[in-house]
């Protein structure tokens, strides 16, 4: 029977001192390397540059803007859960030895957790080379198609996803989902964060006819058109039950989009995600609206100046918005527990037949 661990978010008090969205440094983004192979100059479309490896096309870009936005994307997720000792993962993993990070993107949390367990040895995989000039020894960046056969042969501690959302179809996340569980050691543990793309508000301070309720139904809209579902944050327990995981848990997030939150915590991380949101709103839509949008697909320009006059109500202090997330953490039984579950089902199969 699976343990249920949830901590939904309370609503978040507003700071009544908050009047104006202040310019906030850019202490997080990382400086970039150019290489000249094909894979960092990837593929050009609508102004942004997009990966070359898998030949099905990505909805997000890789390119110098969208590694601003995992940046961003990285600190909102730290500051949330700044009051644990470890921010990184919830799964109780002890002394792990091989740990693997999928859709690395920047490679930020595979650098912060190969630090945290110099003993263990993290692998961050992605489409895309990470522009990074240094990790810690245990630490491996690569490039490779996780939606295809995998290569690596060592029995992972945990396999850990985070903003997946969009990469793939359900056929394709199904077996995703089953790689990891074949690949991860009995007593193992996967791990898996998502934000849903929905622009909420709790105390109807974003007028109902707000362009910004327009974002989420529109990028839904066209994740189905496109068959690439953006409603990850919500199938991944009912997944990872599927692919066989026992004892799921999870946590449920409101992450704030602007500084307005009274408490000091969602304030770092409202300002963290206000960032989040300003620099990735144009790779999250651009390759959804100019493939998909609808009544027909839409053009460049005219994503341009849908994602203007978004952030334009962004930058708007009365509006208290945020996004959901939530954080899924589940365990691959034992071999005793795998034994005992076959022989059980074994003997459902065979009443049934009788």
């Amino acid at each position: 029977m699976d343990r249920i661990h949830t901590e939904p978010e309370d609503d978040i008090a507003v700071d009544p001192t908050i009047h104006i969205i202040t310019v906030y440094g850019d202490d997080w983004q990382s400086d970039t390397t150019s290489i000249g192979s094909s894979l960092y100059r990837g593929l050009e479309e609508n102004g942004r540059r997009y990966q070359t490896l898998s030949q099905k096309e990505y909805l997000f870009p890789s390119d110098e803007k969208q590694f601003e936005t995992y940046e961003a994307g990285h600190l909102v997720a730290l500051v949330m859960d700044s009051d644990y000792d470890n921010p990184l993962f919830r799964a109780p993993v002890k002394n792990p030895k091989h740990i693997l990070d999928l859709g690395t993107g920047l490679g930020n949390w595979a650098i912060d957790v190969a630090d945290m367990f110099p003993e263990a040895s993290v692998r961050g995989v992605d489409l895309f080379p990470p522009p990074v000039t240094w990790v810690p020894p245990n630490c491996i960046l690569e490039v490779d198609n996780i939606a295809e056969e995998w290569t690596w042969n060592k029995p992972q501690d945990l396999i850990h996803m985070r903003i997946m959302i969009g990469s793939f179809d359900d056929k394709e996340w199904h077996r995703l989902y089953q790689q990891c569980y074949d690949n991860i050691r009995p007593g193992g543990w996967i791990e898996q964060l998502e934000a849903s793309p929905y622009i909420e508000c709790d105390d109807d301070s974003l007028p109902a006819d707000n362009i910004l309720r327009s974002w989420g139904p529109t990028l839904s809209a066209c994740g189905e058109r496109a068959g690439r579902p953006l409603g990850t944050i919500d199938m991944m327990k009912d997944a990872f039950r599927t692919a066989g995981f026992v004892d799921i848990c999870e946590k449920e997030y409101k992450w704030p989009i602007g500084p307005w939150a009274r408490d000091q915590r969602y304030k770092e991380a409202g300002t963290a995600n206000y960032h989040h949101w300003m620099s990735g709103m144009e790779g999250w839509a651009m390759w959804l609206l100019c493939k998909f949008g609808a009544p027909e697909p839409w053009s460049q320009d005219e994503v341009i100046v849908y994602v203007a006059k978004l952030r334009n109500e962004l930058k708007n202090p009365r509006y208290h918005t945020y996004e959901r997330a939530r954080r899924v953490w589940a365990r691959k039984p034992c071999l005793e527990e795998i034994a005992a579950r076959d022989q059980a089902n074994e003997r459902v199969t065979i009443k049934i037949e009788e």
